[in-house]
């Protein structure tokens, strides 16, 4: 086995610059730590090769899941043992597991993520919390969606998909479906227009109720659009939509949170159209 990596190694310190957005950005690559992120990024180096570059791991977890080590070496991806502290250094949260990879970003074009007959897509517009962006990849991942665009102007810029935050939310998701990143909704809209799907906006005063009335609506191809946590969709991008569409509420609650409301709109959209 080669020496154990520090903080101060030049790999290590590298690695370390991707907790900061205009690092990812120049780089074209991101962190994923987690020893359960981890394996699902393995998962995708095991797909398509040169996608994860670096596994960095204390000597603890390589104890722990020698298969960590086992399955980058196989996918062709530099392994480096390394100190708690180095490890630490690579993780943005108060109780790091001890591993990280180094990975390609994600993301790509809205064409490349629509391809040419979705049934399902999850439109995030104006996000701003990673968390809750993270949380509803994942659903849409679980509800079968061919893609999730996060969308945004120079005002309110989409969230970033590969902030540690965001990932972590994710629990792996992100490596599952297409994500795509567009500043032009009004873009966005049109190329969901172009492949035929009907435009939902989730909005608490829309005059559509997601109900069993709802069904034949739901089975035809269908785009979601979500808005902010505050404030919800714009009123610009609410008019681009076909159908407002509101969660009913049976009890006092005033609202139902970004991630929750989009569970119930993207599941109903599931069972329609399965």
């Amino acid at each position: 086995m080669t020496a154990v990596l520090t903080e101060r190694t030049p790999r290590v310190a590298a690695a370390r610059k991707l907790l900061r957005r205009a690092s990812r950005l120049e780089a074209g690559r991101f962190l994923v730590e987690g020893v359960r992120p981890v394996h699902d990024a393995l998962t995708w180096a095991e797909e398509g090769p040169g996608r994860v570059h670096d596994l960095f791991l204390t000597d603890a977890v390589a104890d722990r899941d020698p298969t960590l080590e086992d399955r980058a070496i196989a996918a062709g991806v530099r392994v480096a043992r390394v100190t708690e502290k180095a490890a630490a250094g690579l993780s943005d949260t108060v109780t790091p597991q001890g591993v990280a990879v180094v990975c390609s970003t994600v993301t790509v074009g809205l064409d490349a993520a629509l391809g040419e007959h979705p049934r399902l897509v999850t439109v995030l517009a104006g996000v701003a919390d990673p968390g809750n962006a993270g949380t509803v990849i994942r659903t849409s991942d679980a509800a079968g969606a061919d893609a999730v665009v996060l969308a945004g102007d120079s005002r309110n810029q989409p969230v970033d998909p590969h902030n540690g935050k965001c990932v972590r939310a994710t629990m792996g998701s992100l490596f599952h479906l297409p994500l795509a990143v567009a500043r032009d909704v009004d873009a966005v809209v049109a190329a969901l227009r172009e492949r035929g799907l009907t435009l939902l906006a989730a909005a608490g005063d829309g005059e559509t109720v997601l109900d069993a009335s709802a069904d034949p609506l739901l089975a035809a191809p269908t785009a979601w659009l979500f808005g902010s946590e505050a404030h919800g969709l714009d009123d610009d991008t609410t008019r681009l939509a076909d159908h407002r569409v509101r969660v009913p509420i049976h009890g006092r609650a005033e609202s139902l949170n970004l991630a929750t409301a989009a569970a119930v709109c993207l599941y109903a959209s599931a069972r329609a159209h399965h």
